[in-house]
C-alpha cells in the first residue's frame, strides 16, 4: 500500500472556503491560511449559538501498545462515514506535537485513506498555535527572571518557582536545568527545567477557554512561584495577562481544514492526555456541535486517560452531553495484553489475542459507569488474519464494527458509523466524579473504579503539597492524574488488566488558570525523550521540496 505521504499528495483537495460553505460558516468569519487551512473568527458564535446542538461520539481505545491503535485514522474514518449516510459530521482533533511527529509514533493526522490533510502542514507548523503557547509560555519565565534580577520587588523565593520553560520537542537532557549562570549581567543562577509543550497550563488554558475574556482571566490565574513571606505569585502580580492574551488572539481561533473526503474537520489545540486533559479545544468542539448533526471528537491515549478526563473534567467545564462512545481496538493490542512481545505481534496468536480481551472488557466496563452507550471498533491491520478476526467477533460481546478506514477510507467504516446510529441516545450522561467530593475521595474513585486498583498512599511530597493546596483553598478543584499510558495502572509493566495493587500518588502540581490539580503517579514525565532511532531519521526532503518520511 502507498505511504500516508503519498496518498496525501494524490488527494483532490477542495479551497477552503468551499469546505467553509458546506457547514454554513459564511466567508467573513473564514481566514485563510493558504488554500486548504483557515482560522474561523470566534465572532461566528453570536450567529450560531441559538442553533440545536448535534450529537457528540467520543472516540477514545483500549490501553494502546507504543505505536498506537489508529484511534484519530478510526474518527477520521467514522465522520467520514457518517458524511456518506447523508449525515452532517465534522471530526474534531488535537494538533501534532513534533515531539512525537520526530519521535516514536510520528504523525497525528490520521493514515492511509483516512486522514485531514493538509497532512504535512498539520504535522509540522500548521497556523503556528503551538508556537503561540510556547512564547507566551516562555514570556512568563523571562519575566520572572527579569522580575528577580530588577529588585525583585514581590519577594519572589527564586528556589520555589515552579513555572518552568517549554518547547515543543522531546528532549530529555532539558528537563533538570541551571539558567543564570555567566555572571550577574544574565541574572540569579537557580534551577530550572522544561517542559514539552503540550504540557504547558497554557496549551490546557487555550483549550478550555470559552472565548477571548475567559482565556485573559484564565491567565491571570496561573501560580507561577512562591514569595518569601509564602504569598502565592500569579501571572496578574507580573500585569503581563495582557501580553499573553495578544500572543495567543489568534491561537484561540480554531482551524478548519478538511478529511480526505472532503468532508469538514477542526483541528485544534494539543495537550497530551497523559499529563494533561487530552482533548482539542472546547471553542472547536461547541462550534461544530452547532454546524452538524454529529460531531466526532478524540480523547487521548486510552480510556482511563483521555475519555476518563472527557467525561469527568470537559464535558462538565463545557456543558457537552455525550451521546456515544466508541472504543478502539486492534488485533495487535490485545495479543500485547495478552502476553506477545512487541516484534511478535505480527504473528497469529489467537489464545493470546482472547487473553488480552480483558483489558477491552475492562475499558468497556468502566465506560459503562458514565451511563453512555459503548461499541466497538476493530481497527483492522494486515497482518490479522481471517481466523483472529473470526475469534474476536465470536468473543467480543459487546456491539462492535470491523473498521477498514485506513485502507477505504469512510466506506471502510460504514459498519462503524451504523453501529453508531444504531446505539447513540439522547444524553443521560453523568460523571462519575463529583465536585462535592473531597480531592482524596475522587482520587480514590477513579484509583478504584477506573484504575482498579486495592488502594491509594500517598508519598510524603505528596501529603506535603497536599497541605499546600488545602493552605491556599485550591484542593476543591477539578483532579486530573497524570499517570502512564501503558497500563490501566500506574506500573507501565503491569499490562491487560491488573487490580488489587497500591496506587501511588507521588506528587502534586497546580493548574490553577486552568481549574484543575494534576496528581502525579508513578514516573510521569512531563517532558519526553527521544527513543535509540527516533522517527527523525525517517524524516527528509529532497532538492523540489517534496517532504518524505512523514507518517
Amino acid at each position: 500500500m502507498k505511504t500516508d505521504i503519498v496518498i496525501a499528495r494524490e488527494a483532490k483537495l477542495e479551497k477552503i472556503t468551499k469546505i467553509a460553505e458546506k457547514i454554513d460558516i459564511p466567508e467573513e468569519y473564514v481566514e485563510p491560511y493558504g488554500k486548504y487551512i483557515a482560522k474561523v473568527d470566534l465572532k461566528i458564535w453570536e450567529k450560531v449559538k441559538n442553533n440545536k446542538d448535534g450529537k457528540l461520539i467520543l472516540v477514545t481505545a483500549m490501553t494502546p501498545t507504543p505505536a498506537g491503535e489508529g484511534k484519530t485514522t478510526t474518527s477520521i474514518g467514522l465522520s467520514m462515514a457518517l458524511n456518506r449516510l447523508g449525515k452532517k459530521s465534522i471530526v474534531t482533533l488535537r494538533e501534532p506535537s513534533l515531539g512525537p511527529v520526530f519521535g516514536i509514533k510520528g504523525g497525528a493526522a490520521g493514515g492511509g485513506y483516512s486522514q485531514v490533510l493538509p497532512m504535512e502542514n498539520i504535522n509540522l507548523h500548521f497556523t503556528g498555535d503551538i508556537h503561540a503557547v510556547s512564547a507566551a509560555h516562555n514570556l512568563i519565565s523571562a519575566v520572572i527572571d527579569a522580575h528577580i534580577k530588577f529588585g525583585n520587588e514581590l519577594g519572589i523565593d527564586p528556589t520555589r518557582i515552579y513555572w518552568k520553560r517549554t518547547m515543543d520537542m522531546n528532549d530529555r537532557a532539558l528537563r533538570n536545568i541551571v539558567v543564570g549562570l555567566g555572571g550577574s549581567a544574565n541574572g540569579q543562577p537557580r534551577e530550572d527545567g522544561f517542559i514539552i509543550t503540550a504540557a504547558s497550563e497554557i496549551m490546557a488554558i487555550l483549550c478550555l477557554a470559552k472565548d477571548l475574556k475567559d482565556l485573559k482571566e484564565r491567565l491571570s490565574n496561573i501560580v507561577v512561584a512562591q514569595s518569601y513571606d509564602k504569598k502565592l505569585i500569579k501571572v496578574k502580580d507580573l500585569k503581563i495577562e495582557g501580553a499573553l492574551a495578544v500572543l495567543l488572539k489568534d491561537a484561540i481561533k480554531p482551524n478548519l481544514v478538511q478529511t480526505i473526503e472532503n468532508t469538514p474537520a477542526f483541528v485544534h489545540g494539543g495537550p497530551f492526555a497523559n499529563i494533561a486533559h487530552g482533548t482539542n479545544s472546547i471553542i472547536a468542539t461547541k462550534l461544530a456541535l452547532k454546524l452538524s448533526d454529529y460531531v466526532v471528537t478524540e480523547a487521548g491515549f486510552a480510556a482511563d486517560l483521555g475519555a476518563e478526563k472527557f467525561l469527568d473534567f470537559v464535558s462538565p467545564t463545557a456543558g457537552y452531553d455525550v451521546n456515544a462512545v466508541v472504543v478502539v481496538a486492534t488485533i495487535k493490542a490485545l495479543k500485547y495484553h495478552g502476553g506477545v512481545k512487541k516484534d511478535e505481534l505480527d504473528k497469529e496468536n489467537v489464545e493470546a489475542m482472547l487473553k488480552g480481551m480483558e483489558n477491552l472488557r475492562v475499558h468497556v466496563e468502566n465506560l459503562k459507569k458514565y451511563n453512555v452507550p459503548v461499541v466497538v471498533a476493530l481497527n483492522v491491520f494486515g497482518s490479522d488474519t481471517q481466523r483472529e478476526l473470526d475469534e474476536f467477533s465470536k468473543n467480543c460481546e459487546i456491539p462492535h464494527a470491523l473498521v477498514y478506514a485506513f485502507e477505504k477510507g469512510g466506506e471502510g467504516a460504514i459498519d462503524l458509523a451504523n453501529l453508531v446510529l444504531e446505539n447513540i441516545k439522547e444524553a443521560q450522561y453523568k460523571p462519575l466524579i463529583t465536585s462535592e467530593m473531597s480531592l482524596e475521595e475522587k482520587i480514590e474513585t477513579l484509583a478504584k473504579e477506573i484504575y482498579r486498583a486495592g488502594n491509594v498512599i500517598y508519598t510524603d511530597k505528596a501529603k506535603s503539597k497536599l497541605k499546600f493546596l488545602r493552605k491556599h483553598g485550591y484542593d476543591t478543584l477539578p483532579v486530573i492524574v497524570a499517570k502512564t499510558q501503558s497500563s490501566i495502572s500506574d506500573d507501565p509493566k503491569k499490562i491487560n488488566a491488573p487490580s488489587g495493587y497500591t496506587f501511588t500518588i507521588r506528587d502534586f502540581e497546580l493548574s490553577a488558570g486552568a481549574g484543575f490539580i494534576v496528581a502525579l503517579a508513578g514516573d510521569i514525565m512531563r517532558m519526553p525523550g527521544l527513543s535509540k532511532i527516533p522517527n527523525a531519521v525517517n524524516i527528509d526532503i529532497d532538492e523540489e521540496g517534496n517532504i518524505i518520511g512523514l507518517s
